[in-house]
């Protein structure tokens, strides 16, 4: 069974940075890409940013554009967001998530792909 599990979420002070990780696991193929999203409760699920395994392209979507980077370590099997100047706003849960099938990957920036697996989440706290 394909599986992510979220980690690395936390208490963190206003200007601070933070590292998320994703492990995946229980797949083999290789035309996947891992997305990271965060939900406010009461609020609509914004993606963050997505990584290719196909060509190792980055995307970056909504209000962490230019404050978030995503990487990833294939022989770990794990995703990472780090998150730099962080504010009370980014106080969310956050997820990571994987797509298959090459033209969901390569458009796994765009809110018309649906991702197929999700984690359960991580919690990030960002004081001010």
């Amino acid at each position: 069974d394909v599986q992510l599990v979220e980690s690395g979420g936390g208490l963190v002070q206003t200007g601070g940075s933070l590292t998320l990780s994703c492990a995946y696991s229980g797949f083999s193929r290789t035309d996947y890409a891992i997305a990271w999203f965060r939900q406010v409760p009461g609020k609509e699920r914004e993606r963050i940013s997505c990584i290719s395994n196909l060509d190792g392209k980055t995307y970056y979507t909504g209000s962490m554009e230019g404050r978030a980077t995503i990487s990833s370590d294939n022989a770990k099997n794990t995703a990472y967001l780090r998150m730099n100047t962080l504010k009370p706003d980014d106080t969310a849960v956050y997820y990571c998530a994987a797509t298959f099938g090459s033209w969901y990957v390569v458009n796994c920036w765009s809110p018309e792909v649906d991702m197929d697996y999700w984690g359960k989440g991580t919690l990030v706290t960002v004081s001010s």
